[in-house]
């Protein structure tokens, strides 16, 4: 995880008003809806961008999944979340490879947000309501989502309606 996200879980975290610890860590080996035992989880898509390493072309997707598992360990006072990004390939090169995506900080902040609603209801069994807040696109998607260009869609996550 990057010192961005870091700094925003955090400020999310301390506005729980909860007496727990917990930690944000990045973990590609996550596989969606199959959290291992004692793990809950939450799957968002968020907008976001994607920049390939090869030719530089750049695009936006308005369908990157993103699949947190999480844990409070009570008796320890200790949670943490698990994040997993899905990748997208590039469509303008012959063997592209799957780019990271990249996220505004609103959309960031806005994400963490939801998932500390998620964790309220997960872990601490609160009642949050459902908020209607919207994520923040920039950019025009040239055409429909690319199945074989989405490692969610490769792997059975994501559904492109």
């Amino acid at each position: 995880m990057n010192r961005e996200w870091r700094e925003i879980f955090q400020k999310r975290i301390e506005e729980l008003g909860k007496s727990d610890s917990w930690q944000i860590e990045r973990d590609d080996s996550i596989i969606a809806n199959a959290p291992e035992h004692g793990w809950m989880e939450y799957i968002r898509n968020i907008n976001g961008r994607f920049k390939c390493s090869k030719c530089k072309n750049m695009w936006p997707s308005k369908r990157v999944k993103v699949v947190f598992n999480m844990r409070l360990r009570t008796q320890e006072e200790r949670g943490t979340v698990k994040v997993r990004f899905y990748k997208q390939k590039c469509k303008r090169c012959a063997d592209p490879d799957f780019e990271e995506p990249r996220f505004r900080t609103d959309n960031i902040d806005l994400l963490l947000e939801k998932l500390m609603e998620k964790i309220r209801i997960k872990c601490y069994k609160e009642d949050c309501g459902e908020k209607g807040k919207f994520f923040h696109f920039d950019g025009k998607v040239d055409g429909p989502h690319e199945t074989s260009h989405c490692e969610a869609c490769l792997q059975g996550v994501c559904t492109k309606s």
